[in-house]
């Protein structure tokens, strides 16, 4: 083949690398363009009534003024939410079906046998919420601070226990991994539910708890708040100091609740997903909604939200294993 004909040859190659890129860009931007265009599916893996289920329905609402579509919220429960996030990562990858998961997902993987992969099965969205864990023991514990609880504890001065909302869950987690850095043998005692590990707390059959600030929240008055998890600390609790404040580390998770959809949903129809749940979260009236439960309003889409899925299922994954947490 001739030097010219060689030329000729590349230049049809760079002629059809380019078209190709630009049909593809056609294409994107054409799904963009196009994406709602059906119902929205925000499948709940819990029951209905609870602060997953009114957050999805919260962004349900204001997706349908946005976008003219109908949004169903659809509550998929059983299996400590396994039963929804599988029915999501097996579904169309059309942007039409998506999950709305809490800290759990990242958790789960660590302790049991899953018919899915979070990390290849699943694309993160954006962060809806969070809400930080409080150590709270009951209001007439002789206590004002953590360290005097750890010392109250080691003297035997007091019943050694932690309640929890069942194995497995993020408060047994926290309380498997203050026994490891401070040192103590709470026994592990799981509930079915915040309503009788409350009911139990505040009748001293309970030495102490994890709970969750927004469910703490209408009671917190009836409890000492020890310390919180978390990075800084949380708004409803400014008096409270952190793990991390008290020599603590691997507390700096909260839990979350985030939108998910299958792993292979078209990159522009995620992206545009995820900035109008940004634009909504910040809407007036959605944060007071959000802020009225306990809770912040979320901060992370795409890459950065994530970012936050692979760090925390890195740290959780470490302490289940250190605590020997299992649930098959």
């Amino acid at each position: 083949m001739t030097a010219r004909a060689l030329f000729r040859a590349s230049t049809a190659r760079r002629a059809l690398v380019a078209g190709l890129a630009v049909c593809s860009l056609g294409l994107a931007g054409a799904q963009e363009a196009q994406y709602p265009n059906a119902p929205i599916r925000i499948v709940v893996p819990y029951p209905a009534g609870g602060g997953t289920d009114t957050i999805a329905r919260t962004l349900g609402a204001k997706l349908l003024e946005s976008w003219g579509q109908t949004v169903i919220v659809d509550n998929k429960p059983g299996a400590s939410g396994v039963i929804g996030n599988d029915f999501v990562a097996k579904a169309v990858p059309d942007g039409h079906t998506v999950l709305l998961a809490i800290t759990a997902i990242v958790q789960l993987p660590a302790m049991k046998k899953l018919p899915y992969d979070v990390m290849k099965d699943l694309r993160p969205i954006a962060q809806a919420a969070s809400t930080n864990s409080a150590f709270v023991v009951p209001a007439s514990t002789p206590v004002s601070t953590l360290k005097e609880f750890i010392a109250l504890v080691k003297a035997n001065k007091v019943k050694a226990d932690f309640g929890s909302y069942g194995v497995g869950t993020s408060s047994h987690i926290q309380g498997s991994l203050l026994n490891q850095q401070a040192g103590l043998e709470l026994t592990h005692v799981p509930y079915k539910g915040a309503a009788p590990l409350l009911q139990d707390l505040k009748g001293g059959q309970l030495t102490s708890a994890f709970i969750d600030i927004a469910t703490l929240r209408p009671h917190v008055d009836s409890f000492k708040v020890l310390a919180v998890t978390g990075a800084q600390r949380n708004r409803v609790l400014p008096n409270v100091p952190t793990f991390a404040e008290l020599g603590f580390h691997s507390f700096e998770p909260v839990g979350w609740f985030g939108l998910f959809m299958p792993a292979a949903v078209p990159a522009p129809i995620a992206t545009k997903f995820a900035a109008e749940v940004e634009r909504i979260l910040k809407l007036p009236d959605v944060v007071a909604r959000i802020e009225g439960l306990g809770m912040v309003p979320g901060n992370a889409a795409g890459e950065d939200f994530a970012h936050l899925v692979r760090a925390d299922a890195h740290v959780y994954a470490r302490i289940i294993k250190d605590a020997n947490i299992t649930l098959d």
